[in-house]
């Protein structure tokens, strides 16, 4: 699908950035403080407030949940001032609540914007995720593909050792196996204990991160958002709805996927050009974390664009009272 022409995204980018901002500001004062609830409800509030003063008629498509959950951001839930271009929203107000309340590495504010129709409407299911970054032939790997296979496959297209690759994977009970079968291989692992968006974005910039490979399966709407971010920095993801039981797959027919075995590539999970900024809330191998110093606050934000292939990086000093 082709994006509309009245998709502003050179000028709604600037305001995107603004909007992930609000939220990692909002959190700021929660990190450390061990509550959860709080840091994401303060994102949320911040979210919300700057969503509604873009001159955009937005959809929330990836949110927080259904109507009955608010005061989330909610899926369906409407958002901007009515005006300018139809757009869906795919965000994670606070990506690593558990980061923050801790205060752990790689917490961020996410948000993502498209043209209406073109990001998948994606069940609150699990998804069985795979991506490696840029510069690689296309479908260099698949989830057709044993892990072992994986590890082998992009070691020949890089033309190096399986111990010289790095797989991202989320610490869960669930990847035990997948742990085992990749160490096998003799690759390293990084294993992360939340935060998989920014387990995607690490393969983007494998010379900066170390990380040439996300493998698990993690929530299908951070997929979406996680395809957001490589659609603008190049690199390939494939993703596969998990489903436990039958409610699950109910909702995925609600959500308007008829297919319930499809493998998505990246550009299946989003069609059209895309725009996505993420804000640091602790710091990380990303963006660094909320800085505070007397009088003012300073973040980093990563700002991208899908149709040039920018990344802009942003510091924003912002005096506080």
């Amino acid at each position: 699908m082709t994006a509309p022409k009245d998709f502003n995204d050179r000028m709604l980018s600037l305001g995107l950035a603004r909007v992930s901002e609000a939220a990692a500001h909002a959190s700021a004062r929660l990190i450390g403080r061990g509550d959860e609830k709080a840091a994401d409800q303060a994102a949320v509030n911040a979210m919300r407030d700057q969503l509604n003063m873009l001159d955009i008629q937005g959809v929330v498509v990836i949110g927080e949940g259904e109507r009955d959950e608010a005061p989330m951001l909610y899926i369906g839930e409407e958002v901007g001032t009515g005006d300018g271009p139809e757009v869906d929203i795919a965000l994670d107000p606070l990506e690593g609540t558990t980061l923050t309340a801790k205060d752990m590495p790689n917490a961020l504010t996410v948000i993502a914007m498209a043209p209406r129709g073109t990001l998948l409407h994606a069940p609150d299911v699990y998804m069985e995720k795979l991506a490696v970054g840029p510069g690689y032939p296309t479908d260099v790997v698949s989830l057709d593909m044993t892990p072992s296979e994986r590890v082998r496959a992009l070691a020949k297209a890089r033309s190096c050792e399986n111990s010289d690759i790095t797989v991202c994977i989320l610490e869960r009970p669930r990847h035990e196996d997948l742990v085992a079968e990749v160490r096998s291989t003799g690759a390293a692992i990084r294993l992360i204990t939340d935060g998989d968006v920014a387990g995607v974005i690490h393969c983007a910039e494998a010379e900066l991160t170390g990380i040439d490979m996300y493998m698990g399966s993690g929530g299908a709407p951070e997929g979406v958002l996680a395809a957001s971010a490589l659609k603008c920095m190049g690199g390939q993801m494939w993703g596969k709805l998990l489903f436990r039981n039958d409610d699950e797959r109910g909702r995925a027919r609600k959500a308007g996927i008829a297919d319930l075995d499809r493998i998505y590539a990246r550009d299946e999970l989003v069609t059209g050009d895309v725009i996505f900024a993420a804000t640091g809330v602790t710091n990380g191998s990303i963006v660094a974390g909320v800085k505070r110093e007397p009088g003012y606050l300073q973040t980093e934000t990563i700002l991208m664009r899908s149709k040039t292939g920018s990344v802009r990086r942003m510091i924003y000093r912002n005096p506080v009272k």
